[in-house]
């Protein structure tokens, strides 16, 4: 029987899930919690549900914590990175090399050696000039390494929160540019191009979007290695798999996505039996399986609306902050503290932060029971692009926690900085202080 995760937000009610209070008093808020048993039970889920052919790359971007990577690799992940960093994190967690891709855009001559000297699987390679500073990499070396070339298509395929591809973009190299580059492919020794990454966008929350957009993809591999040469020793169909944030959206229904895209991967893989079938997915594996968890410093009311100053914000969510859209929209929230009174209905509340700035408000509106100081509220669906993409420093704040929970243990797997972490990597000159030069 295949393990199914609750695609309700672990957590979502006070009475139910973990112990919050517990958790707060032990670590302190504002802290991060992942429930590392859903994540393995989602990762499983999905592969068990797509075709056994394609091969689910985790997306280290999306929330890369040494503890969510352990957890999410035990489950049978590989890895997706995109800096030494991660590349350096996936091989101490044991990851075979051969189970490594690394994208990006502007990759530094230091990372592209890395990769190198490490025989990862493949580095997808996003213009021609990138594509000469690998040859010259694997050839100080003497090796060949494996390139997918990252393919910006021509078109795009409505319905994902945010295109990637059919525009002009620093990612990848035109379509047009590809099916021209014969002659540059052969004439190199040690950038061994062997296939193709396209990812035509991200939040997809339409199983139909997906499958168009890996029919798409296929079929411009077919063409990229007729009209060059080049071998197809993987496809990399992207992914863009999203979570439902905001009211009025719906998760991706994964039998939907399987039930239309598993045959068309069957073809492919009997056409192609030698050529691996990637997919990468991060927001997926990781946003339901994530709380912010914050405590209620302060109360108020401002003109007629019920404010809550939380000791959590922006600096550790912006996310939340909901940028690039016209409209606030609130991520899912909950008060984990304890249950609502008897017969308490729920009302407006605005959720703030500590910063001064008005932008930091994690949530407008939201109804909530009645709040008071103390209590503790979770910011749901929050275990992709938290704290990493977000500007922890700013107002020196640092660093929230962030924890693990697995087994029925929790387990902290990043402690909060503290304000020695946040000063001790600046440095203090005496000369700075001196009105008047050195002589």
């Amino acid at each position: 029987m295949t393990e199914t995760p609750n695609r309700e937000a672990p957590g979502a009610h006070a009475s139910a899930g973990p112990d919050w209070n517990g958790l707060a008093e032990r670590f302190g808020t504002p802290t991060y919690v992942y429930d590392g048993d859903w994540l393995a039970a989602n990762l499983r889920s999905l592969r068990a549900a797509l075709h056994p052919a394609l091969e689910v790359f985790y997306s280290l971007k999306a929330n890369p914590n040494r503890g969510v990577y352990q957890v999410l690799h035990a489950a049978g992940a590989r890895a997706e990175v995109s800096s030494l960093a991660e590349l350096r994190l996936v091989l101490d967690a044991g990851t075979d090399p051969a189970d490594i891709v690394f994208l990006g855009p502007g990759k530094s001559g230091e990372e592209i050696d890395a990769c190198v000297a490490a025989g990862i699987y493949a580095v997808v390679c996003e213009s021609f000039a990138e594509l000469r500073a690998i040859e010259a990499a694997a050839a100080a070396r003497g090796v060949r390494q494996r390139v997918l070339l990252r393919v910006n298509p021509a078109l795009s395929i409505a319905g994902s929160r945010l295109t990637m591809g059919g525009k002009p973009r620093q990612f990848g190299i035109d379509e047009a540019a590809v099916l021209a580059a014969g002659p540059e492919l052969a004439g190199l020794r040690h950038a061994d191009v062997a296939g193709v990454h396209v990812y035509l966008g991200t939040r997809i929350l339409d199983a139909e979007v997906v499958v168009k957009n890996t029919a798409y993809i296929l079929d411009l591999a077919e063409r990229v290695a007729e009209a060059t040469g080049i071998r197809l020793d993987a496809v990399d169909i992207g992914g863009g798999l999203g979570a439902a944030y905001f009211d009025n959206e719906h998760d991706l229904d994964i039998a939907a996505l399987a039930k239309d895209l598993n045959p068309l991967l069957d073809r492919f893989a009997a056409a192609h039996p030698g050529t691996r079938l990637l997919m990468e997915s991060g927001r997926h594996l990781t946003a339901l399986g994530g709380t912010y968890l914050m405590r209620v410093r302060y109360t108020k009311q401002s003109m007629g609306e019920q404010f809550a100053v939380a000791d959590g914000g922006t600096h550790h969510h912006m996310a939340a902050v909901g940028i690039g859209s016209f409209v606030k929209r609130n991520f899912p929230l909950a008060l984990l503290s304890r249950a609502p009174e008897p017969g308490e209905e729920p009302g407006p509340w605005n959720i703030a932060g500590p910063l001064c700035t008005p932008n930091d408000t994690i949530a407008k509106n939201a109804l909530l029971p009645a709040l008071r100081p103390g209590d503790l509220v979770g910011v749901l669906r929050s275990g992709a692009y938290g704290p990493s993409a977000s500007p922890v420093y700013f107002l020196s704040h640092g660093h929230p926690a962030e924890v693990v929970l697995r087994h029925g243990r929790a387990y902290l797997v990043r402690r909060r900085d503290t304000v020695e972490d946040v000063l001790g990597r600046q440095s203090t000159h005496p000369d700075l202080g001196r009105d008047e030069p050195l002589e």
